[in-house]
């Protein structure tokens, strides 16, 4: 029984650290949908992926 309690003490005293350092920015909403969805801007999903392979292989 004790060692529940102190897993359970360890647990929360992590919980709460880690919810202290993530400030403001922290979001415990979950899983958003609709207008309340961030999405990775257009212009970074646009580049090919291929591009970095055909440099490396210009510069041998």
């Amino acid at each position: 029984m004790l060692k529940i309690f102190l897993g359970f003490v360890i647990f929360a005293a992590l919980a709460i650290f880690v919810i202290m350092k993530g400030g403001s920015s922290l979001d415990m909403g979950g899983e958003k949908h609709g207008d309340d969805a961030i999405h990775a801007p257009a212009e970074a999903a646009s580049v090919p992926a291929s591009a970095p392979a055909a440099e490396a292989s210009a510069a041998k």
